[in-house]
């Protein structure tokens, strides 16, 4: 079971890991995470990184080193890693990368209840993210070689994970839209009449009840 983490928010563990490396103030901070192509994984906004490191500073994870200002910008305080952020960090990433958490995406929980879409309209929306999903998979490849010539593969492997999982996802949907186009996915006729008379057909009744996709 995960641990409930004082500051849990995953854009905290990327600023742990950047100060890991040096004292930095927020803007190097997320300068550094985007120049390490983290701004593909997460949202960086101002606002958030500057409450992140807020709350990490208020739970001992960072602490202010030194305040700087140059003329009329606002005032940088540079924040350095402490024993217990590191302890931290380091548990932090233990868990993750040792132990699979159930996750929730979006796409799973449409899929759960797709059959209250006619096959066909169906079919033509899994076309339509496929189709957005390659689009994505070559900007990610492309990203990703981008950021190779200057960053070392260590810095950019959850890039490579997340780039493997859109391709498995597409060729996942190219499977299924295989099986519909011929008709041999299992029970498309029957999905496909209950669109066109309006009554669930026996074969589906059972299991629509018990899954609770259906009153």
């Amino acid at each position: 079971m995960a641990k409930q983490r004082r500051v849990g928010n995953p854009l905290a563990l990327a600023v742990l890991s950047a100060v890991s490396l040096r004292p930095m103030h927020p803007y190097e901070m997320g300068r550094t995470l985007r120049e390490w192509g983290k701004d593909e994984d997460m949202e960086i906004k101002w606002g958030s990184l500057y409450t992140v490191v807020r709350n990490l500073a208020k739970h001992g994870f960072v602490e202010a080193v030194e305040s700087t200002r140059q003329g009329a910008r606002p005032e940088r305080t540079v924040y350095r890693i402490t024993d217990a952020g590191r302890e931290e960090l380091v548990d932090w990433v233990r868990e993750l990368i040792s132990t699979p958490q159930r996750e929730h995406p979006k796409f799973t929980a449409g899929l759960s209840v797709v059959t209250v879409l006619p096959p066909q309209e169906a079919m033509n929306l899994l076309r339509q993210r496929l189709a957005l999903l390659h689009e994505e998979i070559a900007g990610r490849r492309d990203s990703l070689a981008t950021h190779a010539e200057n960053v070392p593969r260590i810095f950019l492997i959850e890039t490579e994970y997340e780039l493997a999982m859109r391709e498995a996802e597409a060729a996942w949907i190219r499977s299924v839209l295989d099986e519909m186009s011929s008709n041999a996915f299992p029970g498309l006729a029957a999905w496909g009449a209950w669109h066109e008379t309006g009554e669930i057909p026996p074969e589906m009744r059972e299991p629509a009840e018990r899954s609770g996709t259906t009153e």
